[in-house]
């Protein structure tokens, strides 16, 4: 009998093996293990691991069926709430949101309800089961700018309530971050996206790709010439941050963003594809989130020797445990409590190295964590001929610059309200990374819900009127 306090052990690839390969790395639970790991949770009446969770799936709920074996109606009960699901099992924080309150994990480990998740939606499409369908149209149009996980997850919700909803989509492929960000390993792009966003289609949700909202038309003309009655913009944020320092113009320098994008999206690592990408010998990537994570274990996957540099300790890093853990068992060498100060190059122009000084903690900043202060006189030197800045990034200004009266704060992200995603102008609502800058899938889906409330109340009232 295994211990009720601890996590039943999910299956994953070989380090050594899934270093040189673009697989997932994590494989799940199978039948029996998502069935053991239920048994252990507490169905508690007060069920805190629901507050955790900004899309509010009833989580004892749907684990309660897994444990007696009937994954559909675990589906249903999590698809009420959440249009992401594979999705989110996959690349959420649980760790801090569901399963961190959970009271399982007072005395022992708390219930792996990420994992629980992706098996129940990972069940549900290999057996052919979707959402249950929407309700009748009710004769309103509305329009989401983004098929990011906010824009998504507005558009299903409001499908759900029975809108005409269309996404427009700058990019050839819908799936916003997930397509372009978030690397193979991680979440398989068929496999998962493509079926998730198939998903959301099957409510009657219609995907309009390769439209620049900004350019090719307005918010302006979709609401007063086009019949939209509300406008959802969740195009998230994908302006590329720099650290201004000498050299950051040389070859060999990148931002993740597009040498994420590369990867992910124009499937430069597959033989097939003839999407160009720099293959460097020895990576630096800059930065200590996901995105820094996703690069460097990219890098590492083409072949690279690669490091991190991070000006705070191992306590500060934002990333996920997980992703820390799986990036220091495939080899990525981590290098704590350094700066960047300067990107060296060769005669060409081309990197051949970084300089970076020693940092220690001071007093904590105004985010609580600890400021990084110089260390005089620390300066070192790492060979490299590939620098990936991973320092985090902004909304385009496109949309704000061409929507009269839509306000936008000193980071150039949109002002919302967070409740409800309404902007400084009538019928335009807006969540996710265009307002907060980059953050999580589960905090856009969230704002995405909200939103689709906001906007089914704003449609409502108005048609009262």
């Amino acid at each position: 009998m295994a211990d009720v306090m601890k996590k039943i052990p999910v299956r994953e690839q070989d380090p050594h093996v899934r270093a040189h390969n673009f697989d997932e790395v994590c494989l799940g639970y199978d039948k029996e293990q998502a069935m053991e790991e239920a048994s252990r949770c507490l169905n508690c009446k007060n069920a805190r691991c629901i507050t955790g969770c900004p899309v509010s799936i009833n989580i004892p709920a749907f684990i309660h069926e897994v444990k007696e074996g009937n994954f559909a109606e675990a589906y249903q009960i999590i698809s009420l709430s959440s249009s992401l699901p594979a999705i989110c099992g996959r690349v959420c924080p649980q760790e801090s949101q569901c399963e961190g309150p959970c009271v399982r994990g007072v005395k022992g480990e708390s219930i792996s309800i990420g994992k629980l998740e992706r098996f129940v939606a990972d069940w549900a499409r290999e057996n052919g089961i979707k959402p249950a369908p929407p309700a009748e149209k009710n004769g309103h149009k509305v329009a989401i700018i983004g098929a990011g996980p906010s824009g998504l997850t507005c558009a299903g919700d409001l499908a759900r309530l029975g809108y005409d909803v269309t996404i427009f989509e700058a990019l050839h492929k819908a799936g916003g971050v997930l397509v372009y960000g978030i690397p193979e390993f991680r979440l398989p792009k068929e496999k998962v996206v493509a079926a998730e966003v198939e998903n959301v289609k099957g409510l009657g949700v219609k995907i309009e790709t390769d439209v620049v909202v900004g350019k090719a038309v307005t918010i302006d003309e979709l609401l007063n010439d086009e019949g939209y009655e509300a406008v959802f913009i969740g195009s998230g944020a994908g302006l590329p941050m720099f650290m201004g320092i000498p050299g950051e113009q040389a070859n060999g320098v990148f931002s993740a963003n597009e040498y994420l994008t590369r990867n992910n999206l124009m499937q430069a690592f597959r033989d097939d594809y003839d999407t160009p990408i720099f293959r460097g010998k020895k990576v630096v990537v800059v930065g200590g989130g996901n995105v820094a994570m996703d690069a460097a274990r990219t890098a590492l996957r083409l072949g690279a020797d690669t490091h991190i540099v991070y000006r705070r300790s191992e306590a500060e890093l934002p990333a996920r445990q997980e992703e820390v853990h799986h990036a220091r068992e495939e080899g990525v060498v981590f290098h704590m409590l350094c700066n960047p100060v300067e990107i060296l190059t060769d005669e060409r122009s081309y990197v051949r190295g970084i300089r970076c000084i020693r940092m220690e903690l001071g007093e904590p900043d105004a985010s609580g964590r600890r400021r990084p202060v110089e260390i005089p006189g620390s300066e070192f030197e790492i060979e490299a001929d590939t620098v990936i800045m991973a320092l985090g990034t902004t909304p385009n200004p496109l949309i704000a610059s061409t929507t009269i009266g839509l306000d936008t704060n000193r980071r150039k992200c949109i002002i919302a309200d967070e409740t409800t995603g309404s902007t400084s102008k009538e019928a335009v609502f807006a969540g996710g990374d265009a307002v907060t800058g980059a953050a999580t899938v589960i905090l856009a889906m969230g704002a995405g819900k909200a939103a689709a409330k906001g906007i089914d109340d704003f449609i409502k009232a108005r048609s009262a009127r």
